[in-house]
Formats: C-alpha cells, structure tokens, sequence
C-alpha cells in the first residue's frame, strides 16, 4: 500500500500568506517562501500553493513566489490560480513547479485539462474543485455544486460529473476542497472526499476542515483519499507537520517519517 500523503496548503494573495474560513476574512500569516522551507524541514511530502486571488482579478500567477519557493525546497509542489492557459502552465513548470492546478479556468474552458495533459502529461496537471453543498436536484444530483472565482461564482454544475469528465480529458489528481468546510477545523467534508474517490480512477486529495490528526485519517481511510491537506491546523502551530504524522501512524495510517 502506498503511504499516504500530507500536503500544506498556502494560499498566497499579494505575495503573502493569508488565511480565511469558508473563503472568507482572510488575515495575512506571514512570508509564504519561509513557511514551505519549514514545511519541507518537518517531514511534507508536497506542498500546494493557491494564488487566491488570480482569478477573480484576471491576472497571472504569481511567478516570483513560484521560483523562490523551488530554491528553498526538494519536495514536490503545485500551483493553482489564474492558469488560464498553456503557456501558463509552461511558465509555473518552468519556474519550478512539478504541478499546475487548474480550477476556474478549466470549468470555463474544459479543453484546457486536454490541452495540458498532452502537453505535460495527466501527471502534472491537478483538477482544483471548489464544492459547496446545495439541496440534490435534476441538474445537481449529486447535492454539491462547483464554485469558482474564489468561492465567489456558483456554476450550476454537479461537482461529481464535472470530476469524472476531468479525469477523462486528462486530469492526473483531483483536489476536492469543501467551501463549507474550509478553515473550520471541524473535520473534512467525508461523504463529498468518498464521492469523489470513488467514482473516480485517480488519485484524491483531502482539502478543507482538518483539525485534528483524527480528521486527517477518517479523510485518508473512510473518505478514500490519498493525500490530506492541511492549512490552519499547521499555520497557527497546533500541530507540526512531524506531528501529524506521527499521531497518524499510532493510528495504524501508512506514512512516510522522517
């Protein structure tokens, strides 16, 4: 069995660490570069990185962050925001990143998995989903609905269709982030993460609501994940990521330890 994974999440707006609850009242935390070394200094196996803000500003991802980051750290990494593009994605790879995350702009332009698929291979190329719960319907069946422009723009689209037509373009990951859970510390969205994972034939990432080691095995052992990511619970010193870690292999949780 593969170990599984544990990911620090850093949303970056401005060029600086920030962090909200359920997408909302973000409060600079600090130098993202700094946070990533220390990150890959407690034992991370990835780390993702979100320009929260590139979207709905309509602007490109920032690059300079992206290529520090990649001097400090030997550990893989993604990037996500405002890659709307091809040459975007050529751009972040090239800065450093092994993957780009498409989110908005693949909801918009679903070509653009494709298009990145060929040109990087399924590998690189991680399907970023924003889902909120919303009441089960004829166009919505599954009871949760793809958000984009930063929690900001809901779409009318099934968060379980638009994962297995992702997956078949050419999307290599998912990262499954529940808006409703985000920030909360209460625990990930489990039946949204084993929704996903199981319907789907690649590997999927735990996002939104960890705040106990506890919330990061249900999620990598009920939900079906292969990775968790973590964001508040590590930001604020609660936990380390080698404290995580360790809690997760009393549990009985495959890991990698440093």
């Amino acid at each position: 069995m593969l170990s599984k994974r544990i990911i620090p999440c850093l949303d970056v707006r401005a060029g600086r660490l920030t962090k909200g609850i359920k997408f909302s009242g973000n409060a600079d935390i600090g130098d993202p570069v700094e946070s990533a070394a220390r990150y890959y200094e407690e034992g991370a196996d990835e780390i993702v990185f979100y320009d929260i803000t590139a979207s709905a500003e309509e602007r490109g991802i920032f690059l300079d962050v992206v290529e520090r980051v990649a001097g400090r750290i030997a550990i893989p990494f993604s990037v996500g925001g405002g890659i709307s593009s091809v040459p975007a994605m050529r751009r972040v790879l090239n800065a450093g990143a092994e993957k780009v995350s498409v989110n908005s702009a693949a909801v918009l332009d679903p070509e653009l998995i494709g298009e990145g698929a060929v040109a990087f291979g399924s590998q690189a190329i991680v399907l970023g989903m924003d889902v909120k719960a919303v009441p089960a319907s004829r166009e919505i069946p599954s009871g949760y609905e793809i958000v984009i422009r930063g929690g900001r723009e809901f779409t009318g689209l099934d968060a379980l269709a638009w994962a297995v037509k992702a997956v078949d373009l050419g999307a290599g990951e998912i990262c499954v982030n529940s808006i409703d859970a985000d920030g909360t510390k209460a625990g990930y969205e489990l039946k949204l993460t084993r929704l996903i994972a199981e319907n789907t034939r690649v590997p999927v990432i735990a996002s939104g609501g960890a705040g106990l080691p506890r919330h990061l095995y249900e999620a990598l052992t009920e939900g079906g994940a292969s990775a968790a990511l973590v964001a508040s619970v590590v930001h604020y010193g609660e936990y380390s990521i080698r404290g995580l870690k360790s809690e997760l292999h009393k549990l009985g949780c495959k890991v990698r330890l440093t």
